[in-house]
């Protein structure tokens, strides 16, 4: 009897383990509630099935060994839409969250402080809203954040300057405010913004938001009773005004028969008058270079904003109709990886871009001039000049309607701001890409050393030209030198053709810029096979340029320390 009693036991024993070992782990229910909030239009999500008993095996999730729980979440370029669920914040154990390159929407969630071993949050390239969360400072193990290219707006929180271990820091969105991107945060009425997870959000007193909104309505009412008078001036003044040769417009074109001045989405605050003079006065004291299409030019306006001006040589002017319309496209551009145009001005005597201005010159500079106060580029400031071109030019390629070839990616074309985050320049002014079915053109531009070879050979270029620019491009930010540099001329050969060499006798120490001595050897040899693979003979073996930002972030986005990094900056 009691050997009866002993094997039921057993039995019920095992029955009940077999029932809980089949429960799917709370980390996996919590995965199931994020996958709710996602719209998975390709079914990438398919297997995340709640009759699992683990999640691990799911796509793109990675779990500790041992402890069955959740550590990274990497589902980059999979179309995911939809918003992430607050659930994430019980990841507790999460490491890495991965979601950049999707469609998502939404905020980024206050809970996500809770995942308090995070190390590495990319959201890049989505269409998230609102603000950075005021409590992300708390992710005390942060190294990595990118939140750039995404619709943020309003406060950058201040607490992001406690994240001591962080490396890696990309939050450029072109409506954040703060002291990290040199921006006050102020609504039109002259009082802090306040938006979603902004840091002065949490837990206001109704006193003070009755005083706010009593404030603002009286400012309010004084406004509109100066702009009525003001609107009443101004239609006494009208016949004045009317002498004028010029009106200030807000996209806006405004022109008379000899000079002509469009802005772009109201870029330009100054009035036209103003603008005008100053494009009028340039002289050669003002020039600080020169390219393929004309002159560049520094202006300063009355309130010291700066901007860069180019004049563009009567040689490549075409037709004031086909030139402004191919404007409005490039006009309308905006990635925080390209320079802004801010606007054009026809006058009798030159067409003028309005562009901003980067005061630290272009990569070119950096890497070739031997000026005292331009020190080397470390390694992370290579890596992060290299990844941040790639996504400006992935841009240009990708998410621009027509496409654009750029046709003359060079170092003297890669601008650098304060923080070293690059802006890739000059593109769109050789030829958009109208054709929906070829993607050619024919126009034969570019810079020598550059060029990929069948371009070279038959005047017909794509994007694939481009990437292989882009690979000559990698190269001279390795190794400090130009692509027609004389130690490879005297060899007959390039700088494509000198990197085959050393590689090939496994000579890497050789291509390493010598003034760079932080250098990391295996994100050297991971950058180098993606600078072979954009120089490939064969441009239908070259990569995408989005194939080209993916295999940069996964093979070279590792956090290392970084002689430019400031907690208080906007950039590494």
């Amino acid at each position: 009897m009691s050997v009866f009693v002993w094997f039921s036991s057993v039995i019920f024993a095992v029955t009940l383990w077999n029932s809980g070992s089949f429960a799917l782990t709370d980390d996996g229910l919590t995965l199931l509630e994020i996958k709710s909030t996602l719209h998975d239009s390709k079914n990438f999500l398919g297997n995340w099935l709640a009759t699992d008993e683990s999640p691990c095996n799911w796509t793109g999730i990675s779990c500790f060994p041992n402890l069955q729980r959740v550590r990274s979440i990497n589902l980059p370029y999979m179309q995911l839409g939809g918003s992430i669920s607050p659930s994430i914040g019980k990841l507790n154990r999460l490491q890495r969250l991965a979601l950049h390159q999707n469609n998502l929407h939404g905020l980024i969630p206050n809970e996500i402080s809770n995942c308090t071993h995070l190390r590495a949050l990319y959201l890049r390239a989505n269409y998230l809203e609102g603000g950075i969360p005021s409590n992300i400072g708390s992710l005390s193990l942060l190294t990595v954040l990118d939140l750039s290219s995404n619709l943020l707006k309003g406060s950058i929180p201040l607490s992001i300057g406690r994240l001591t271990r962080l490396r890696y820091l990309f939050i450029g969105n072109l409506d954040l405010c703060g002291q990290q991107v040199q921006r006050p945060c102020r609504t039109s009425l002259g009082f802090p913004a306040v938006l979603p997870h902004a840091e002065s959000q949490t837990k206001r007193s109704s006193h003070y938001i009755k005083g706010v909104l009593i404030g603002a309505m009286s400012t309010m009412a004084v406004m509109l009773v100066v702009l009525l008078a003001f609107l009443w001036i101004c239609l006494l003044s009208k016949k004045e005004r009317a002498a004028k040769r010029y009106t200030e417009v807000k996209k806006q074109v405004h022109e008379d028969s000899s000079k002509k001045l469009i802005t772009f989405h109201g870029d330009l605050p100054y009035p036209s008058c103003e603008i005008i003079e100053k494009l009028e006065s340039l002289d050669e004291e003002d020039v600080v270079g020169s390219g393929g299409f004309g002159t560049v030019y520094r202006m300063v306006m009355n309130d010291c904003g700066t901007f860069a001006v180019k004049r563009i040589d009567r040689n490549h002017e075409g037709s004031d109709q086909a030139f402004e319309r191919e404007l409005e496209i490039l006009g309308s551009i905006k990635h925080i990886n390209l320079v802004n145009l801010r606007g054009y001005c026809r006058l009798p005597a030159s067409k003028l871009l309005i562009y901003d201005y980067l005061a630290m010159g272009s990569l070119d500079n950096f890497l070739h001039e031997s000026k005292e106060d331009v020190r080397p580029l470390n390694w992370c400031a290579r890596l992060k000049i290299a990844l941040g071109s790639a996504r400006g030019i992935a841009y240009l390629h990708h998410d621009c309607c027509p496409k654009i070839v750029h046709l003359d990616i060079k170092s003297s074309n890669i601008l650098l701001d304060e923080n070293l985050e690059p802006h890739v320049s000059d593109f769109g002014l050789a030829k958009l890409l109208v054709d929906e079915e070829t993607h050619v053109t024919t126009v034969v531009a570019g810079t020598f050393g550059y060029l990929a070879p069948e371009y070279l050979q038959s005047g017909r270029a794509t994007e694939k030209s481009d990437i292989y620019s882009f690979g000559v491009l990698l190269l001279e930010l390795l190794t400090g030198k130009r692509p027609t540099d004389p130690t490879f001329v005297k060899r007959g050969l390039n700088v494509v053709g000198w990197m085959n060499t050393l590689l090939r006798e496994n000579r890497l120490e050789y291509i390493v810029d010598r003034r760079c001595n932080d250098t990391d050897m295996e994100t050297l040899e991971a950058i180098l096979e993606v600078a072979a693979k954009c120089t490939d003979a064969n441009p239908d073996e070259r990569p995408t340029m989005s194939q080209v930002v993916q295999l940069l972030e996964q093979e070279v986005m590792s956090p290392c320390p970084s002689d430019f990094y400031d907690s208080h900056s906007d950039y590494c």
